[in-house]
């Protein structure tokens, strides 16, 4: 069939030769083709005969979202007929990515989808790039819940995740000549294809109101304002099974009742539909400001709103599934249901799941607390202060009255237990208790309510659960001493390996005549024979080359610069924040440039040309975060339009950094930048993704990088910085003014200053690096303690790749090392050692 294209585009109508007809679980392009073109006309969400991309795209995800229908029902069906255990994992947020190459890849079907699609006048590549990223997720917290979600389907357990629909997510970054903006995401502008709205599954969420008590003594909360939570399914298939499982999705809506005709005849337009409004702002936005009361107040409302939905849909299911088996008991809850906090923004499930079970099943305070506190587990992931969660009691009190008393009750026995069981501890009651009695400020600590309440708490690698037993739990630890576990992060290899990089997966797949280790990342290791072939290095570095290529090509696509792959891509790609320390990147960047400026051109062709790329976005309040990324965008302007050193250097902000972005950025990376300060990244896994890709980590000894280097060998691995147990003597030394700063630190910060990057002012953001206290002050997070040794690691990096054949010896070391490092070895272990659960493979 022609494939002639208008703009890139196919042609109008060139569907007609292929039939439309429903093939919905169709295995042959043809059949495929035609299920497509059914969708195209009879599934219509455009004008008729278009079929463009945009228009191919939607009618593509249809077609594949037929199949996932077939097997999520098939799994529904199985799970209720067999009534395993079931996990159910909440988290606030989710970084799925894009949905059809993982569902296609997953379900085996993409060559199958090629070939139809070509059929249709188009490319699969091209078609795939029509998706928007799902804006449901921010950071590494959400992409690893994405993962985990991949792995609970990959290894057929019986588990889903809830989360919130957002209709605007976190934001769109956009770029300017002042730094960061922020706008709306767009990805519900029209409609997600994948999404499956369930509107039998429904149910009240109360907000406000109060407490009454009936003459029995049942307390009952009533009043204030009720939505409605409506539920959306996103199927997330498994690789190479039927099984097909959930991620639940709430949306909060007001139903026709609470429209007012009245006022709204009465020209009280916004009036007449305020619940429908208060409503809607619920799933608008993830982690709204909340420098204001109502911004606190709508922070809550989110959390409650996740909390109780997602634990009635749990209850309601747990009756289903029992009903014509002698009913319930609810001491058999535990035995069927696990719950699990995804850190500290689903805390409100504690105190919601005692009020289901007291105040609408009648149980008593001793067995909702028995059946609550075996059904929880927390993850915790952070020892930052700030995120570690502390709400106003007084915020909650107005919002939430019933959940503030249950959480008084729990407060007040976990007191009394101390005080009969463990004396020892009465001086430390002070910072366990839940509620903070601070009279200028009471807060509920959600962290010590996640603590107290739950059966297990586990951190996210072997340093970050260290600390937390040593340090931030100690005092738990010796009431509880078997409560606290590591489960070290993970990644899914399906879409971090397999599906980003084709060419090296491929490689892999040959070279080891397998492709198990798609499912079983152990084999990796055996790539470690080939470490010195020489057919097998020309193999890896084509492959390596291929994705630098695409990636180059992207760079040019979105920022305009062009880059040469045959420079070190140096890339460094999370969240901005000071204690990821992007400021160290970008202060190591100058100095590089003002060191190129200062050589002659014959010395300037013996350095090693390199190309620094870094993305993420800043939270946007967070005003020193947004300087860092318009300190970075200032710098690239000046270094890339440099003639003399632009050759050999060049410092790139890759913009609205989100997981398609990573998708591009990963594969083609050699060296990637994890230099938290040590001990406050609890894990990381982006670390993870980059050294599964081959590329060489520079790094602290923070989080997972430990592992990682244990794993992949400490020659592989560029370590420079402080040590987590350094840090606080170091921050003293700094008070006690004993700090004295690099040379190279200082020229760095004052190339800065001097204006050579332009006329913004850089001063507060320079200032946090200098003094010895004060807020603001003192560089708390060490940035000009780690610049000297962060140099001398740039420059053994330097030596590295001159030496090419050594470089991709330990590039394929590094991939071979990863095998740890896969989220089905993580979910396994959740499974064995907190949930419970088993296998439960659809036949």
């Amino acid at each position: 069939m022609a494939t002639t294209k208008d703009n890139g585009r196919a042609a109008s109508g060139k569907c007609v030769e292929v039939p439309a007809a429903a093939h919905p679980l169709a295995q042959e392009p043809l059949d495929i083709a035609s299920n497509i073109n059914y969708h195209a006309q009879f599934s219509p969400h455009f004008s008729p005969f278009k079929f463009e991309m945009e228009q191919a795209y939607y009618a593509t995800a249809e077609s594949v979202r037929d199949r996932l229908i077939q097997q999520w029902n098939e799994t529904y069906f199985y799970f209720n007929k067999v009534d395993p255990k079931q996990t159910y994992y909440l988290s606030m947020e989710y970084l799925q990515g894009r949905a059809l190459t993982n569902a296609i890849g997953n379900l085996n079907i993409q060559d199958a989808y090629a070939h139809a699609l070509n059929k249709l006048g188009h490319q699969l590549e091209e078609i795939v790039e029509q998706e928007k990223d799902a804006a449901l997720g921010n950071g590494g917290l959400g992409r690893l819940a994405s993962c985990f979600l991949d792995s609970m389907a990959t290894l057929n357990l019986p588990a889903w995740g809830y989360g919130l629909r957002y209709r605007y997510g976190l934001f769109k970054q956009l770029i300017t000549k002042e730094g960061q903006e922020e706008i709306a995401e767009d990805w519900l502008e029209k409609f997600s294809p994948w999404e499956i709205v369930r509107h039998d599954v429904v149910f009240p969420v109360r907000f406000f109101g109060h407490v009454e008590v009936n003459r029995d003594g049942f307390r009952k909360w009533v009043g204030g304002e009720v939505v409605k939570a409506l539920a959306y399914d996103v199927p997330i298939p498994g690789y190479n099974t039927k099984n097909t499982i959930s991620l639940r999705l709430w949306e909060a809506k007001a139903g026709a009742e609470a429209f007012s005709l009245f006022q709204f005849n009465d020209g009280q337009y916004e009036s007449a539909a305020q619940l429908h409004s208060r409503a809607q702002q619920i799933c608008a936005v993830l982690y709204p400001g909340d420098a204001t009361e109502e911004g606190k107040l709508l922070r809550l409302k989110q959390q409650f709103f996740l909390c109780s939905a997602s634990l009635q849909d749990i209850v309601t299911r747990f009756k289903e599934r029992r009903n014509g088996k002698d009913g319930w008991k609810w001491s058999e809850f535990p035995s069927k249901v696990a719950v699990q906090l995804n850190d500290t923004h689903p805390t409100l499930a504690i105190p919601e799941l005692m009020r289901l079970l007291m105040d609408e099943e009648g149980l008593g305070w001793d067995e909702a607390w028995d059946v609550t506190t075996r059904t929880i587990a927390y993850t915790n992931h952070t020892v930052l202060p700030e995120a570690l969660e502390k709400w106003s009691q007084a915020v909650m009190w107005k919002l939430l009255p019933r959940h503030m008393e249950i959480i008084e009750e729990i407060d007040k026995r976990f007191i009394l237990m101390i005080h009969s069981t463990h004396s020892g501890l009465e001086s430390k009651i002070s910072s366990m208790q839940i509620l903070d009695k601070n009279p200028q400020k009471p807060v509920v600590r959600m962290a010590n309510l996640c603590v107290v309440s739950s059966h297990v708490v586990n951190g996210v690698a072997q340093l970050h659960s260290d600390i937390l037993k040593s340090e931030l739990f100690a005092d738990y630890v010796s009431i509880w001493p078997t409560k606290f576990q590591n489960k070290t992060n993970g990644i899914t290899p399906r879409r971090w390996l397999r599906f980003c990089s084709p060419e090296l997966s491929a490689l892999i797949t040959k070279w080891l005549k397998t492709d198990q280790w798609i499912t079983n990342l152990d084999l990796l290791v055996n790539l470690r024979q080939f470490a010195d072939n020489e057919k097998f290095h020309t193999e890896w570095a084509s492959a390596k080359m291929a994705n630098k290529q695409r990636l180059a090509h992207y760079i040019l696509q979105v920022t305009g610069v062009s880059i040469d792959p045959n420079s070190l891509f140096d890339i460094q790609v999370k969240r901005i924040h000071e204690y990821k320390r992007q400021l160290l990147n970008i202060l190591g960047a100058i100095y590089r440039y003002k060191k190129l400026k200062e050589m002659s051109p014959v010395e300037r062709k013996n350095t090693a040309p390199r190309t620094i790329m870094i993305g993420g976005k800043a939270f946007a309040t967070y005003t020193n975060a947004k300087r860092i990324v318009k300190l970075v965008n200032d710098v690239g302007a000046v270094v890339n339009t440099d003639p003399e050193v632009n050759n050999y250097l060049k410092v790139i902000f890759v913009p609205n950094y989100n997981v398609s972005v990573a998708e591009m950025l990963i594969p083609g990376s050699e060296l990637s930048q994890h230099i938290s300060t040590a001990g406050m990244e609890a894990s990381g896994t982006s670390n993870m993704k980059f050294a599964l890709n081959g590329c060489l980590i520079i790094g602290t000894l923070d989080g997972a990088n430990v592992e990682i280097r244990e794993e992949i060998g400490e020659e592989n691995f560029f370590l420079f910085g402080a040590t987590a147990d350094e840090v606080p003597r170091l921050r003293k030394d700094r008070v006690n003014g004993l700090f004295k700063p690099d040379p190279r630190f200082e020229e760095a910060k004052e190339l800065i200053r001097s204006g050579a990057f332009g006329s913004f002012d850089y001063n507060p953001l320079l200032d946090s690096l200098e003094g010895n206290s004060g807020y603001g002050r003192g560089d708390y997070f060490l940035v000009g303690h780690d610049f000297p040794s962060y140099m001398d690691a740039q420059a053994r990096v330097d030596e590295a790749y001159k030496d090419r054949k050594r470089w991709i010896k330990m590039s394929i070391l590094s991939t071979a090392g990863s095998g740890k490092f896969s989220s089905d070895r993580t979910i396994s272990q959740y499974a064995k050692e907190i949930w419970n659960i088993e296998e439960c493979r659809v036949p």
